[in-house]
């Protein structure tokens, strides 16, 4: 027999509180979280991720919409998760095939726990790196990458150098995906070489994914 719509309201709060990440101990007392990784050879894995201010994991449903966007293989793709922080999209991208991950975090209690989250999933394809994530973009070969993640903390200059050093990374026709607190419009990515092909808004967050186009 169907659910009613009680027992359907139940069980949805049911499955919400579950999925709800506990709050645990990271490394040195912090507080520590959950992220689960949503599609690909680890669906379902969590991972601990440490709770710190202006660190904000791409929520589920963003990440599952994004890679509704790409689709759901990326096998032999070369991506790019700049401003890892939690490390949440890179990680989503090499469970979906991506044959490069390249992880760039400045913060050297964030970069420990991206590379014991790499040593966790034996993800050879991962690559994390303690650098400044506009420098390390502007170094990489022009080109040189299919896809970009972009999500800096939002309270920072950095939006639109890190468009620039992506825009570079990529080919014409490679992809850039950006969280932003507001809507970047046309005229605003024009300049760029840029276009939006997909935008979602998701409570105060704005997911952009970009197409180089020049």
């Amino acid at each position: 027999m169907p659910p009613t719509p009680k027992n359907r309201t139940a069980a949805s709060s049911a499955r919400q509180a579950a999925a709800k990440p506990a709050t645990q101990r990271g490394p040195k007392g912090h507080p520590a979280h959950e992220v689960r990784i949503i599609g690909g050879q680890w669906r379902r894995t969590r991972l601990k991720v440490i709770d710190k201010p202006g660190l904000r994991p791409t929520p589920d449903r963003v990440r599952e919409t994004l890679f509704n966007w790409l689709g759901q293989d990326l096998s032999g793709w070369r991506c790019v998760d700049a401003f890892a922080g939690t490390g949440a999209l890179g990680l989503e991208a090499a469970s979906r095939g991506a044959a490069h991950v390249l992880m760039l975090e400045q913060d050297p209690l964030l970069v420990r726990a991206l590379q014991d989250h790499a040593v966790r999933l034996q993800a050879s394809m991962v690559q994390v790196q303690r650098s400044d994530a506009i420098t390390a973009l502007q170094r990489l070969p022009a080109g040189s990458v299919d896809l970009v993640f972009i999500d800096p903390p939002f309270d920072g200059p950095w939006f639109e150098p890190a468009l620039q050093a992506a825009v570079r990374a990529v080919p014409v026709g490679g992809w850039v995906y950006l969280e932003a607190p507001q809507v970047w419009t046309p005229e605003a990515l024009q300049p760029l070489g840029l276009q939006c092909e997909r935008h979602l808004k998701a409570g105060a967050v704005h997911a952009h994914l970009l197409q180089r186009t020049a």
